[in-house]
């Protein structure tokens, strides 16, 4: 269902396990990767956007229901050149793509339905979207005091003629938007709720329940404008991480002075200073100084971060002490903290499972229970004898408590809510499908470095077994060491230089995935890798295997420096494991999630790691193609999950059903590609991630069964006469604002 996600990343993904090796140069892998900053086309009036194929995207601030969507959908369908529709509900965006279509077309069939377009500009950003609907709240209360003004003339016996007209008065006023919306409906053959509430009221009028149809249509009203700011908290959830960033940065200018400049203004390479107790505004590199920096708005971490020269910040942290400067690596628009929060937009357009069945629920829910209205209407008065007005009020009431709103509105509300409260734990979720799916998990496969450890092997052992001296094997090994970025090689490296080994030039230096990596050194061809590419020299001795054996058995990774005639030294690193890992294995556990890390490390030194962690399975000696495999047969006993953090775990990414990256805020293109990104490499979130799942359905289902019961209920009352339309207004208004708080309880977790 997945295999899409992780396709994108093999150019762009650096490789940081020890159990694969490094891509070699020859990959040019700054030519794939130097699309981080997206460039957009502009068409004509600068309209957004034009990639591979042509989009118009806009803002329709009438739309925020699924009846509103099929509603669209019906008109533009059919229209020639239109490719797709995309719908995010949650903020109010349509994209069309198309190939050639008329925009003045396209936007003119919508404001036909009453769903007037703003067009979404290239420069538009999170910062300045308003996504708030306007309400016109003293025609909303003007509309009631006229209402409760009939209601009033109406139990004292005043004048009919004075009843109807306040009844009318507070209906126009109230419920001109409501009929608007219910005509355009009908035109189109579509059944909405605002279809329904306007043939109930009608109707109200037409048996002489004044009173009680103005009644009703305020209060509709009332309850749609109550639902409209409550779900804008769900919606905005995510848009108000944006509060965090500053809107001006001191910056360096080019005679050396520095000035606060607005930040959509700074550009890549320039120079900032930052003050303790400010926060920082634009991603960048720490080129002199350091501080104490609070990372939580990106990561969720609740401890302050250590950060010196080289060290990465983020815009949205707060630096707690010390002064610094850094260089900006990312575009306002582009930082860290903007990815991550067009990324959650744009997941909460991705349906949930549950989402969409209540959906297509809805969609014959409400033609059907239109159709039983209108047999309770007719067939009792026209064959059994019954009583018009009876029979008519209570197809009313049916009208007014079969609104599907509490229905439609509950799983976005709460699906929105899980991704923001993920987001403050710093989980980043993909979509919707995702949040839910967690709570599924069955089995989970973890790559090892990177992930259970470090990444961070340091070099613990060097034994010269061939015939060159000790020094020259270092040196040899050390050069094609550091054209690598491995971190086996980077271990090797780095010893080097603590050493002063002088490093040599090497030539035609290739990667070879999954072995090592070879070199000609002064006209000699050299390689340096594992026990699999001993073998494949066919240099391997049993005197070398006891070696190499005893090693692996202490948990170390055992590289050799070979040329074609034999080995001539041996170096083992060994990495640490982070202390959240154990942790984490053991709260999976108890979650009931089945864990096995996968490596291309010996199996050795797999079994070591994963005893100290507590895994009980672990496979060793792995390919990516081999991970791939291990995923294929743990799919096949329900939902299976993946951890990485590089292109050589991207097939077993693919495969699983969520994928998990590690080190998001490192990957340029993790927050895109990952379907949950884990923003600060800690293991511990996934556990949280299916906690926060589990919560969430919880809640979904609580909304459904509870909405649906009190349908169930009232139908039942309806046909006993022990409800009105009062009550059954009340029960509907009262049952959407119930879900929809409930929803939001995920943001106060």
């Amino acid at each position: 269902m997945s295999q899409h996600r992780h396709q994108s990343t093999t150019c762009c993904d650096s490789p940081q396990t020890p159990e694969h090796d490094a891509v070699s140069e020859s990959n040019n892998a700054s030519s794939c990767c130097s699309h981080t900053a997206v460039s957009i086309n502009l068409s004509d009036n600068n309209r957004l956007p034009v990639s591979n194929d042509t989009q118009a995207v806009y803002r329709i601030n009438n739309m925020d229901c699924p009846t509103e969507e099929a509603l669209i959908r019906k008109k533009l369908a059919n229209m020639d050149g239109i490719i797709g529709l995309e719908f995010n509900l949650m903020q109010r965006l349509l994209t069309v793509h198309h190939q050639q279509a008329s925009l003045t077309d396209i936007e003119a069939a919508l404001i036909a339905i009453d769903m007037a377009p703003e067009i979404i500009l290239a420069t538009d950003t999170p910062q300045n979207a308003n996504y708030s609907p306007v309400i016109k709240w003293k025609r909303l209360v003007t509309a009631g005091i006229f209402a409760f003004a009939s209601e009033i003339t109406h139990f004292i016996a005043g004048p009919d003629w004075l009843v109807l007209t306040l009844a009318i008065l507070a209906i126009v006023l109230g419920g001109f938007t409501t009929y608007k919306k219910g005509w355009i409906a009908l035109k189109n053959f579509n059944l909405n709720m605002n279809a329904l509430m306007s043939f109930a009221v009608t109707g109200a009028l037409v048996i002489g329940q004044w009173p009680e149809a103005s009644m009703v249509m305020v209060l509709f009203t009332l309850a749609e404008a109550i639902e409209a700011k409550s779900m804008d908290r769900a919606r905005n959830a995510i848009k108000n991480l944006l509060s965090l960033t500053p809107e001006q940065a001191m910056v360096r200018q080019s005679d050396g002075n520095w000035l606060k400049v607005d930040v959509k203004t700074v550009t890549v390479g320039n120079v900032v200073r930052v003050n303790p107790g400010e926060r920082i505004a634009l991603d960048g590199q720490i080129i002199s100084g350091q501080s104490t920096i609070n990372q939580a708005p990106i990561t969720g971490e609740s401890l302050p971060i250590e950060k010196t020269v080289g060290d990465p910040v983020f815009a949205g942290t707060i630096n707690e002490s010390g002064s610094f400067e850094y260089s900006v690596t990312a575009l306002a628009t582009q930082s860290t903290l903007s990815r991550i929060i067009k990324a959650v937009e744009s997941a909460q357009g991705s349906r949930a499972q549950t989402q969409r069945f209540v959906d297509n629920f809805a969609k014959v829910y409400t033609p059907v229970v239109f159709v039983i209205a209108l047999g309770v209407a007719l067939i009792p008065p026209l064959f059994m004898n019954g009583i018009w007005f009876d029979w008519v009020y209570k197809a009313l009431v049916l009208l007014v408590i079969a609104c599907p709103c509490a229905l439609v509105i509950s799983t976005p509300v709460t699906i929105v809510s899980g991704l923001a409260a993920a987001t403050r734990y710093g989980i980043l979720i993909k979509g919707g499908m995702y949040l839910e799916q967690g709570r599924k998990l069955s089995a989970l496969a973890l790559d090892k470095t990177g992930t259970i450890t470090y990444g961070k092997p340091k070099q613990t052992d060097f034994i010269d077994i061939g015939h060159l001296d000790p020094q020259q094997v270092k040196h040899i090994a050390a050069s094609l060491a550091a054209r690598s970025d491995h971190p086996v090689s980077k271990a090797i490296a780095a010893s080097a230089q603590m050493e002063q080994i002088t490093l040599e030039n090497v030539s035609n230096f290739v990667a070879i995935l999954g072995q090592g990596t070879r070199g000609e050194i002064n006209g000699e061809l050299w390689y340096l890798g594992n026990h699999r590419m001993a073998e494949a020299l066919g240099v391997c001795k049993p005197s070398l295997e006891q070696q190499i054996n005893r090693l692996e058995q202490q948990g170390k990774t055992v590289v050799m420096l070979m040329e074609p005639q034999g080995v001539q030294g041996i170096f083992a690193v060994a990495d640490t494991i982070k202390e959240s890992s154990v942790t984490a294995i053991s709260e999976l556990k108890s979650l009931g999630i089945k864990t096995v890390m996968l490596t291309g490390d010996n199996v050795h030194t797999a079994n070591v790691i994963a005893k100290q962690v507590g895994i009980t399975e672990a496979k060793g000696n792995l390919l990516p193609e081999d991970k791939l495999n291990v995923v294929n047969q743990l799919a096949q006993s329900g939902i299976v999950g993946m951890v990485g953090d590089g292109i050589n775990d991207a097939p077993a990414l693919a495969r699983a059903d969520i994928g998990f990256a590690m080190g998001a805020i490192g990957t340029d293109t993790a927050i895109e590609t990952a379907d949950v990104a884990l923003m600060d490499d800690d293991l511990r979130k996934i556990p949280q991630f299916v906690r926060l799942s589990k919560a969430t359905f919880s809640i979904l289902v609580q909304n459904i069964v509870f909405a649906l019961v009190v349908k169930a209920v009232f139908f039942i009352l309806t046909f006993t006469g022990e409800t009105n339309m009062w009550m059954a207004v009340f029960a509907d208004i009262g049952t959407s604002l119930l879900v929809v708080a409930n929803g939001l309880r995920l943001l106060r977790k």
